[in-house]
């Protein structure tokens, strides 16, 4: 049963729809409606990213947008569709997977002149639901709310949470759990998953008009070029280099880097499994269906290297009708992708140590940290943020305390430091420009889960609190400072959970 007209679409003419992606072939899409809700209900409504993308919200209350974010109102203008895509999946192919949990509403121009997809998940079944309920629970709802505007607030690449709505239903998991909604907003959805779609079946048409729509949506500056295909599949990788340096940079593990969840925009999609490092381990791995470690924090770089030279295989035919001189250009790509990758991870860790220019030992200068934190189980997050305070003339126990296993190099690794960042800065300078690149609070881990479990028993306090807390993550606001506090043992988080 599907219901789309409990409200007449007119009363809630929010969106200024231009539908791009639904104007593709059939085989890029599959119609789609949501399903029935029994009391929908809104949990919280992004009015900041709202007024970003134009909408109009002024008169519209909670009731209403429960219900249109609830999917029981089909807007004006809306073309409700799931999206065709395949995946590599822990490095196994699948030939179609889709939008099985998801359906996209339609897109909209923002006040900017940018476009983006507004998508509702957990929405109900569709043609790639293969046999499941296309619902989602309220935990997984809350985590992406949380961790997606979290992203924005650090700077870093995202998808948005525009509402979150719990829809009164129940969702069978391993237990009973209750049901939600999340509204997504994407530049687009497209993914690499998109391409092995059409590429696996042979189809070099669909692949040839979906890269078309990826140049004129996403770079356009690629139409220009010599080789336009070429261009695109080099733009791609240097922005999901860029992007994995900055995951890497805020401890952050990603935890499920299928092909089907690597968007061609180069946002960070599909908060599943994800979590943050508390303290610094690079082999460490939250997915609780990552037996092998394949997405641990150190591996994602190579993980991402490895999905760009699987949409380079989907676009062989368009790079060059030489196969030998098509390979060639690829596999220049895939260089050029951990060239990119090594200086701006470089880039950033410099910055997070205060450290201005280019020094030949630099990079030395930041692994040696890294590996001083790794011995001595240090907070990532909090260790950096420490650091920063001593640039500043903070005691260094203010650092050191900080290791729970003493390390007696670091006290020959800070002189290094202190030689290496003595520029014409002040301290105070200094300080400001390190803790401006270092987070004093991130989404952990063992937060999100409180506010979960407080969620399922109907208390969104917390949930509210932690949304509008992370929303100045570089600010050390004492009203907030238990959620900058590490988890006890008894109240860490060793395993996440994808949530479908």
């Amino acid at each position: 049963m599907t219901l789309s007209g409990l409200l007449p679409d007119q009363e809630c003419p929010l969106f200024s729809f231009d539908n791009t992606y639904a104007r593709l072939p059939q085989r890029f899409h599959r119609p789609a409606k949501p399903a029935a809700a029994r009391a929908p209900q809104l949990i919280r409504f992004n009015q900041a990213l709202a007024e970003e993308l134009g909408l109009d919200v002024a008169d519209v209350d909670s009731a209403r947008l429960a219900q249109l974010f609830g999917g029981q109102v089909i807007p004006v203008g809306a073309e409700p569709l799931a999206q065709a895509y395949a995946g590599h999946q822990f490095g196994h192919f699948n030939p179609q997977l889709g939008d099985g949990r998801a359906l996209l509403l339609g897109e909209v121009v923002d006040r900017a002149g940018r476009r983006h997809d507004i998508q509702l998940k957990g929405s109900g079944p569709t043609a790639f639901s293969r046999n499941g309920d296309g619902m989602a629970a309220l935990g997984p709802v809350l985590r992406e709310y949380i961790v997606s505007e979290a992203f924005a607030a650090l700077g870093v690449p995202a998808t948005r949470a525009l509402a979150a709505v719990a829809t009164g239903e129940t969702v069978m998991r391993e237990t009973m759990l209750p049901g939600a909604v999340f509204t997504r907003v994407a530049a687009s959805h497209i993914r690499v998953g998109t391409f092995q779609f059409f590429a696996a079946q042979g189809d070099e048409e669909a692949v040839q008009m979906l890269a078309d729509h990826v140049i004129d949506r996403h770079y356009p500056e690629a139409r220009g070029a010599e080789s336009p295909y070429l261009a695109m599949l080099t733009l791609v990788a240097e922005r999901q280099a860029r992007l994995i340096a900055r995951w890497l940079s805020i401890g952050f593990i990603h935890g499920v880097m299928n092909t089907d969840n690597m968007a061609i925009s180069g946002e960070t999609i599909d908060f599943g499994p994800c979590a943050f490092l508390d303290e610094y381990d690079p082999r460490k791995v939250f997915s609780s269906i990552d037996q092998r470690g394949r997405y641990a924090y150190a591996n994602q770089p190579g993980i991402g290297q490895w999905n760009i030279a699987r949409l380079a295989e989907c676009l062989l035919p368009l790079l060059d009708a030489d196969e030998e001189k098509a390979l060639e250009a690829a596999n220049g790509v895939l260089k050029a992708f951990g060239d990119v990758f090594q200086a701006e991870w470089l880039a950033l860790f410099a910055a997070k140590l205060g450290v201005t220019g280019e020094g030949e030992d630099d990079r030395q200068l930041v692994t040696d940290f890294l590996e001083l934190m790794h011995q001595g189980e240090a907070d990532f997050t909090l260790t950096f943020r420490a650091l920063s305070k001593v640039v500043g003339g903070a005691a260094v126990e203010t650092l050191t305390d900080l290791f729970t296993v003493p390390q007696p190099g670091l006290s020959d690794w800070l002189a290094r430091w202190h030689a290496r960042i003595d520029d014409n800065r002040s301290a105070p300078e200094r300080q400001a420009a390190m803790e401006a690149v270092n987070p004093a609070l991130i989404a952990r881990n063992h937060r999100i889960e409180e506010a979960i479990a407080a969620a399922v028993y109907g208390d969104f306090s917390f949930f509210h609190r932690l949304v509008e807390a992370l929303a100045n993550p570089y600010a050390e606001d004492p009203s907030t400072a238990d959620l900058r506090v590490p988890p006890r043992p008894d109240e860490r988080v060793t395993r996440t959970f994808c949530g479908t």
